[in-house]
């Protein structure tokens, strides 16, 4: 099995390819400069959440397009096989749990947030729809200029295509199961 980052490597030169965008046009898109995008392709940079969500973005595609594997009929998913994608510093970190299923509309993912991390999220494509569970601590969301706090157990949905944030105010770990939903 690659790497997440070998995966993201492979996934993001064959999507450009296959949308048939060079490097230029897929920078003017996407906003992620194309010596980033190249150092990514060719895996010598490993890219955040925030600068695969720009891409995911730009390029119209879910953001588990960049991490998915072949799809089989059961699938069960080891925690401890799983690679998680980094973002400020490692205190926010993204395990893609399910990918994206262009049949269902939706991907999964498992985020762990350290105690008093935050992190920004850009607005997803038009319609985008976030469903979040706290399975361990709680979780500050901020959507657009309204603040919500979602404790263990608790789940909260909201418009993904706006601007949206998320925080770990305490002083323990905060663990939250994300279903991102796609429309037509």
């Amino acid at each position: 099995m690659d790497s997440i980052h070998e995966r993201v490597a492979k996934s993001l030169r064959r999507i450009r390819r296959e949308k048939g965008l060079s490097l230029d046009k897929a920078a003017e898109i996407t906003g992620v400069s194309k010596a980033m995008l190249g150092q990514i392709e060719r895996g010598e940079s490993n890219p955040t959440v925030t600068t695969l969500w720009k891409i995911a973005n730009g390029f119209q595609v879910s953001f588990s397009s960049f991490v998915e594997e072949a799809m089989t009929i059961v699938s069960v998913v080891s925690w401890n096989a799983l690679q998680p994608l980094l973002e400020e510093d490692g205190q926010y970190r993204v395990y893609p749990l399910f990918p994206f299923d262009p049949i269902r509309r939706f991907e999964i993912f498992s985020i762990v947030l350290e105690p008093g991390c935050r992190h920004a999220s850009e607005a997803h494509p038009k319609g985008v729809e976030e469903y979040l569970l706290v399975s361990e601590g709680t979780l500050e969301v901020e959507v657009e200029e309204s603040l919500y706090t979602v404790y263990q157990g608790d789940a909260l949905r909201f418009p993904g295509d706006r601007p949206h944030g998320y925080r770990n105010g305490t002083t323990a770990l905060t663990q939250v199961q994300v279903v991102i939903y796609y429309p037509l």
